[in-house]
């Protein structure tokens, strides 16, 4: 059994800010494989379907990014899972736009819904790390924040659609425990330079 969690904020208002990111990767999943509607669960909306003789669990805590970790370690608990088997899609600010690495543990980089999952479920959980890039190089926190919470751009679907889709094809090796292959096939099939 492996659970994909989608973070974002909860709220129409936030469905297209990149800090949303997560949570686009997961409904892109969802719609593609089949998945049944989402029922709410845990304080999240929870989907769970078969793929490749796999359980996959998908979630989007309904809190904000900052309490994401309660919701997630519910769902952990309930399942009886380990951090490893817990597969987080988040923005990083530290990636350019369109850029994506996968990896396992390490810091928060000040991302609150990471430090909170961190606090709640343990480091050992992987990462999806969806590139947004800054705003500028030498951004102070208020524009950092603006960026993060703001909408992306019609321009921004230059990337961010094919990337998403790359995301969603390639996802079965993210099952299989194949993180490096998944992360280097939707590099190269998202056509991101």
């Amino acid at each position: 059994m492996i659970l994909f969690v989608g973070l974002g904020n909860p709220g129409r208002e936030h469905s297209h800010n990149r800090h949303n990111v997560g949570f686009m990767a997961i409904e892109r999943i969802a719609v593609h494989y089949g998945f049944p509607e989402s029922r709410e669960r845990f304080g999240g909306l929870l989907q769970e379907h078969r793929i490749d003789g796999e359980k996959l669990l998908l979630f989007r805590p309904l809190s904000f990014m900052n309490r994401s970790g309660e919701p997630v370690f519910q769902v952990k608990e309930f399942f009886r899972m380990q951090p490893g088997q817990i597969v987080v899609f988040h923005d990083e600010l530290d990636l350019a736009p369109g850029k994506l690495r996968v990896k396992t543990g390490g810091g928060t980089a000040g991302h609150n819904g990471l430090r909170s999952l961190v606090g709640t479920v343990g480091e050992g959980f992987r990462r999806v790390r969806i590139g947004i890039g800054k705003p500028v190089k030498e951004a102070n926190e208020g524009r950092v924040l603006s960026h993060v919470l703001g909408d992306f751009s019609k321009r921004d679907s230059d990337w961010l659609e094919p990337l998403l889709d790359a995301i969603t094809s390639n996802m079965p090796l993210l099952l299989q425990g194949r993180d490096d292959a998944f992360a280097s096939k939707v590099m190269s099939s998202s056509g991101v330079n």
